[in-house]
């Protein structure tokens, strides 16, 4: 009888494929097997995604090249590994390639620097120090850096920032602050961190966003404040959230919602959602109902508060991800339980989709569920072409490959239905600007009444955060029919590093709601 119904499932997809060319939206198993089991992925500017896991976890299904082993003394599951924790996925193919990491990057964070090095920072037991680098074409593996970290930082969180430098947030036990390279600069107490820790620290990989005057939105358990980086002080203190812990190991999710031209991207609003039942981690309770509401603030008004909504789905360990229509997709994760090993229950495998710009009560709706639970160590990111990769999901302190959620080791997209037929397409567009730097694109589209360009960056994505997440609506003209078969619009790059930290963005063309391919390009 199963296979009638799966039969008849699959009948009736094909006829919907047939009739209208395309799903709405749909999935697709890009990759069986990659070997191992992203607990942290990033999209290179070469297209290419970094894959990482944690080296203290046995070996894993991915063999280093060449009869290439790990021996590390210090390795509390294999002193001699010669299998992979890391490697670059290939979309373009779907290669996968080993890399060779040696340290533990468990529960790590990390951050691409302006020229697209992948800087990635702590881990656990010998990698809690550490400060590793990745080449941004990934023609190399990763290297361990001479110089370490001033405080150990396991469940940690970083932030590209308008100098260059990266600020590593937080951490287990850690209520400092430090930046990446120091460049003279010692580590910094910040007593949101410690005021937060509660007896299940909810306050772990606490969410960080810079905002365009410079200052730094901190968010940790259900607290928040202003953060002035340059005077290590904080300016500001929010209303606490309503609701449930927000951070890890309660993990809700959070964005930076998208900056527009409009007003010179002065407006920022941050969306939390999502989280777990206080006590749910130290209790073990996998049924406890997960947290069904999400609170938005614009940090920068006047006696700026939280304006709660409720999500359709309660939701903890979902990865929200800044599409090019500028909505927000909220995907993975579990209605019941918190994060760790065997912590939750029910995988929620429909994604919501929130509009941040409809009205209040309007902005949420439920897209096509997976047949691929993912919940604890998954994560989502943004390809070049719009789909969205999945991975990950690993409930278990070992890799399980059988029984209740195993570890996951399919690559997955999801293609939303914004890729439609005849999508826009760059033919011309600058490799590189400056600040403020006027520019004219040139491209393709069907007959298009609006063009919007999209600036997004690429973020780190680990335990439901992914760090440095950023959407710059530029200012753009009505397209103009340029008679050689194409339109030209003319834009300009944002106007600071405050807005757009140095560095590689994915620009896409919108034509009337339909995404087209991205091309990089380097800001500043």
């Amino acid at each position: 009888m199963a296979r009638v119904v799966v039969a008849s499932l699959l009948v009736l997809e094909l006829v919907t494929i047939l009739m209208w060319g395309v799903k709405a939206d749909w999935y697709e198993t890009v990759v069986e097997n990659a070997g191992i089991a992203s607990m942290h992925t990033a999209v290179t500017h070469t297209g290419a995604v970094i894959l990482l896991d944690r080296t203290n976890i046995g070996d894993s299904q991915l063999p280093l090249p060449n009869g290439v082993c790990r021996d590390n003394p210090a390795d509390r599951a294999n002193t001699h590994d010669c299998t992979a924790h890391s490697a670059l996925y290939t979309p373009n193919g779907n290669g996968i390639k080993p890399l060779f990491v040696y340290t533990d990057t468990w529960c790590s964070s990390g951050q691409f620097d302006a020229n697209g090095n992948m800087v990635q920072t702590g881990g656990d037991a010998d990698g809690l120090m550490k400060i590793r680098t990745l080449c941004g074409d990934g023609n190399c593996d990763w290297v361990e850096q001479d110089t370490q970290l001033q405080n150990g930082r396991w469940y940690a969180t970083n932030q590209i920032l308008p100098d260059g430098t990266q600020i590593v947030v937080g951490g287990r036990s850690v209520f400092t602050v430090e930046y990446v390279p120091a460049n003279g600069r010692g580590t910094y107490y910040l007593d949101l961190l410690e005021q937060t820790s509660d007896a299940q620290q909810d306050n772990l990989y606490p969410f960080v966003h810079l905002l365009p005057n410079n200052q730094l939105f901190i968010f940790a358990n259900r607290d928040s404040i202003l953060y002035d980086w340059q005077t290590n002080t904080v300016t500001k203190t929010f209303p606490t959230i309503p609701g449930e812990p927000r951070n890890y190991p309660s993990a809700g999710s959070s964005v930076l919602l998208p900056l527009t031209s409009d007003g010179g991207f002065s407006w920022p609003e941050v969306l939390v959602c999502g989280g777990a039942q206080y006590g749910a981690y130290l209790s073990g309770n996998t049924g406890a109902d997960a947290s069904q509401t999400c609170g938005r603030i614009a940090p920068l008004a006047d006696n700026a508060g939280w304006a709660m909504e409720y999500m359709p789905q309660k939701r903890t360990m979902g990865d929200m991800v800044l599409l090019p229509t500028r909505d927000v997709l909220i995907i993975n994760g579990a209605a019941n339980g918190a994060q760790g090993w065997g912590g939750a229950s029910n995988p929620v495998t429909a994604p919501d989709l929130y509009k941040p710009y409809n009205a209040e009560g309007t902005r949420f709706t439920t897209l096509t569920a997976t047949d691929i639970p993912r919940v604890y160590h998954s994560t989502a990111n943004l390809l070049q072409d719009g789909r969205i990769l999945i991975a990950g999901s690993n409930t278990h302190q070992f890799y399980t490959l059988y029984g209740y959620l195993p570890t996951e080791l399919r690559l997955q997209t999801y293609n939303p239905d914004y890729l439609g037929a005849n999508p826009p397409a760059f033919t011309t567009l600058p490799g590189g600007l400056a600040y403020g730097e006027a520019f004219t694109a040139v491209l393709t589209a069907n007959n298009p009444t609006n063009i919007e360009l999209n600036l997004i960056s690429a973020p780190f994505v680990t335990h439901s955060y992914a760090m440095g997440q950023r959407l710059l609506q530029l200012a753009v003209t009505k397209p103009a029919d340029n008679g050689a078969g194409g339109y030209n619009v003319d834009s300009a790059a944002p106007p600071s590093q405050q807005v757009a930290p140095a560095g590689y963005y994915m620009l896409f063309p919108v034509a009337d709601g339909v995404v087209g391919y991205a091309w990089w390009v380097k800001i500043g």
